[in-house]
């Protein structure tokens, strides 16, 4: 049976700078690299933890049908909005939502989503 959840799987032409994208810019840590070459890369918190796995569809395939949504968690997105800015990601501030959360949204480098949340849904 399943016994726990490993990760999403997402595909990029470029894994290497969408690894970049995410580690540089976002701040996320690569715990692991993939198997040469940047066959596959892992980003997430601990390498034990369920993570974003991104692949290389130039050698792997392309095996999702489009574009997904991520959702990352901060302390002060205000905060984290300053930073973000700092280092060039071209984005709208954060929002109050209905459910009393804050939410910035924008794309990474493939048009994938990015939600970051501050506060429960």
């Amino acid at each position: 049976m399943i016994s726990s959840f490993e990760g999403l799987n997402i595909y990029t032409k470029d894994t290497a700078a969408l690894a970049a994208f995410y580690s540089e810019v976002l701040g996320i840590p690569i715990p692991f690299e993939g198997f040469g070459n940047y066959d596959g890369a892992k980003i997430g918190f601990d390498r034990g933890q369920p993570g974003i796995i991104i692949w290389d569809e130039n050698k792997w395939g392309k095996h999702t049908t489009g574009v997904v949504n991520l959702v990352f968690s901060c302390s002060d997105l205000d905060e984290t909005y300053v930073e973000l800015r700092a280092r060039g990601l071209q984005c709208e501030p954060p929002a109050t939502m209905e459910y009393g959360g804050k939410e910035m949204n924008f794309r990474d480098l493939d048009g994938n989503g990015i939600t970051l949340l501050q506060g429960a849904y």
